[in-house]
């Protein structure tokens, strides 16, 4: 049962959306998945209000709570499990790195927020963890950016994801309806980018392959 963190140091970079969606997209698949709300600004907790609580299922926890309440998720039966944590908040993200199989951490491939990034690669490659830059919010159609900020985080000893999310209208307008992508726009650009990203992940922290395609290639 893999547990996926979400980091980043500077705010903006979409680790809600992305956390949010990486779930979403596990549920979609067949599997039980929990979002945990660790930024006290409850954004994800909010969000889960808007859809009246429709699963994915986000469950505030403060990080000292952290472990104790991912363990009890997971001998609950809990499935597919992703941590969105606050921006400037190195406990949170240190309690996320030090359970996580994976971590994943969104940035805008900006000058500025790549170098705000360093900090966030120095922590997972103290805990010795697996991560991977995710490049969300720039353009569609910029491969070059996309290469070029790639070399910059590999440059960091952080490798970026093959799998980028763009800046798409969809995302603002499922977010404001309390939905995601996937449910409101569901052969949109936005929603095959979610379903490739968690195909992914799956393959990242060696789920069943089978499994978390069930649904995706559906």
């Amino acid at each position: 049962m893999p547990t996926i963190a979400i980091i980043s140091q500077k705010g903006g970079a979409g680790k809600t959306t992305l956390a949010l969606h990486l779930a979403a997209a596990a549920q979609d698949a067949g599997r039980i998945a929990l979002i945990f709300d660790t930024d006290p600004q409850a954004t994800a907790s909010q969000w889960a209000a808007w859809r009246q609580d429709a699963p994915p299922e986000v469950i505030d926890s403060p990080p000292p709570r952290l472990c104790a309440k991912v363990e009890q998720a997971r001998g609950q039966g809990a499935e597919f499990i992703v941590i969105d944590t606050p921006p400037h908040a190195d406990s949170a993200a240190r309690a996320a790195v030090e359970i996580a199989d994976l971590v994943l951490i969104p940035c805008r491939p900006s000058a500025f927020d790549l170098s705000a990034i360093r900090t966030t690669a120095k922590l997972v490659q103290l805990l010795r963890k697996p991560a991977f830059v995710v490049f969300t919010a720039g353009s569609p159609n910029a491969p070059r950016i996309y290469q070029e900020a790639g070399d910059l985080v590999a440059g960091l000893g952080t490798p970026a994801c093959p799998i980028q999310i763009p800046d798409r209208a969809a995302f603002r307008h499922a977010s404001a309806e309390g939905r995601t992508v996937m449910e409101f726009e569901p052969g949109g650009k936005a929603a095959d980018d979610i379903r490739s990203l968690y195909t992914w992940t799956c393959r990242q922290v060696d789920a069943s392959t089978k499994s978390c395609k069930a649904k995706v290639s559906a």
